[in-house]
């Protein structure tokens, strides 16, 4: 146990069912007929290439940037007591990262076609985007751990909301409220929140990585449990193979764990060659997305860092705005609770408008207030409860 806690296999322990660690090897024992269980786990690292920042990169991650903000913690946004008290903030967020806007990578193309070929026992994601669906991935094999974008319900009552008016709402940036009478409630995505649980549905289909052949592991930091410990269910001597930019969680100790250390696409790229499928994976991809989408991503990377940050800086700024309407709109708020109190000696009233605000518009200019502020320096991140969930 201590070895797989913290050291890497020794080089010179020879594999028990891979001939060598590499994806020469993997691609062999995927053609040799004895992967025909592939369970494969996903983060938010797969979906980066279709222009969906990650949360966790020190610099285009969406936790980083939300950390210049005045939010306690820059994850509130995805807290469910924060939600409660300020859903704004996430539906703001919500109205660049809804489907529809992206389209799948060609890993996403990739495990479509495992599925296709009756490869794919079952896929465990942590991304809310949906996009394992827009690949083709069949919904029965599909696990969202963290819920997504999918569906939606009252977090009062837990009725459904309609997809139609959820749209809508997340569109014009406005908070949906339940349509049973008498409750009035929040309405939120089915996106697991800090402080919830994670959805039956992974509880009920984690064992089965037990009978995997074959464990691919794409884009995920495995820092958040329970979903990081999924990998380690998988059967020793069973093959594990990790595609990220840096070794992550317990992946790379045991014998037959292979490390492709990179970009996401470009290791299934090269792994679809060595199975001789890369012609019918472009072609299955762009079947999916079109030319002109599989050109986009397949750009240079530096044009891909750049829409990134774009997309960050995009997202950021927007939230920023929400907050400094809201707390423009609470000063306006005291100052008429001040005048009310000075005209009736009997105390405060409530006022008309709980704002006293009617839009956008008695907010200042947010290009010159960008010009007097200095960024805010984010506190020092106290540690999160390690609760089932997020990105």
């Amino acid at each position: 146990m201590g070895q797989e806690e913290s050291t890497l296999i020794d080089p010179s322990v020879p594999p028990r069912n891979l001939s060598a660690r590499n994806l020469d090897a993997v691609a062999d024992y995927i053609k040799s007929g004895k992967a025909k269980r592939i369970v494969v786990l996903t983060g938010a690292g797969i979906s980066t290439a279709a222009g969906i920042p990650d949360f966790r990169s020190p610099k285009t991650g969406l936790y980083h940037n939300l950390a210049r903000l005045n939010l306690p913690h820059a994850e509130d946004v995805f807290d469910i007591s924060y939600f409660r008290e300020n859903p704004k903030p996430f539906y703001v967020l919500a109205n660049e990262l809804y489907p529809g806007k992206f389209h799948p990578t060609i890993s996403h193309a990739f495990i479509s076609l495992l599925a296709k070929k009756g490869l794919l026992q079952m896929l465990f994601t942590q991304n809310i985007d949906c996009l394992e669906r827009r690949a083709g991935v069949p919904e029965e094999k599909i696990v969202e751990a963290h819920g997504s974008f999918a569906t939606q319900r009252c977090i009062e009552c837990k009725t459904e909301f309609p997809d139609d008016l959820m749209k809508e709402h997340v569109f014009g940036c406005k908070v949906p409220r339940c349509l049973e009478d008498g409750c009035d409630g929040l309405v939120k995505p089915d996106i697991v929140f800090f402080g919830e649980n994670l959805p039956p549905r992974f509880n009920d289909n984690a064992p089965l990585t037990t009978m995997a052949d074959l464990v691919l592991i794409i884009g995920t930091s495995l820092t958040v449990y329970p979903f990081a410990g999924v990998p380690e269910m998988a059967s020793p001597g069973r093959p594990r193979v990790l595609f990220n930019m840096e070794r992550v969680g317990k992946i790379g100790t045991r014998t037959d764990d292979v490390l492709h250390l990179g970009p996401c696409d470009a290791g299934i790229r090269e792994l679809a060659q060595k199975l001789g499928w890369d012609k019918e994976l472009d072609r299955h991809w762009r079947s999916i997305v079109g030319d002109e989408e599989a050109d986009r991503q397949a750009r240079g990377k530096r044009d891909h860092e750049q829409e990134i940050e774009d997309e960050v800086e995009k997202l950021v700024r927007e939230v920023e705005v929400t907050l400094n309407f809201e707390e423009h709109a609470e000063k306006k708020e005291q100052e008429a609770r001040t005048e009310d109190k000075a005209d009736d000696g009997n105390g405060p009233t409530l006022v008309k408008h709980k704002s006293g605000l009617k839009s956008a518009e008695d907010l200042p200019s947010l290009v010159e207030a960008r010009e007097e502020e200095s960024v805010i320096a984010a506190p020092e991140e106290a540690e999160k409860p390690s609760h089932e969930v997020k990105k």
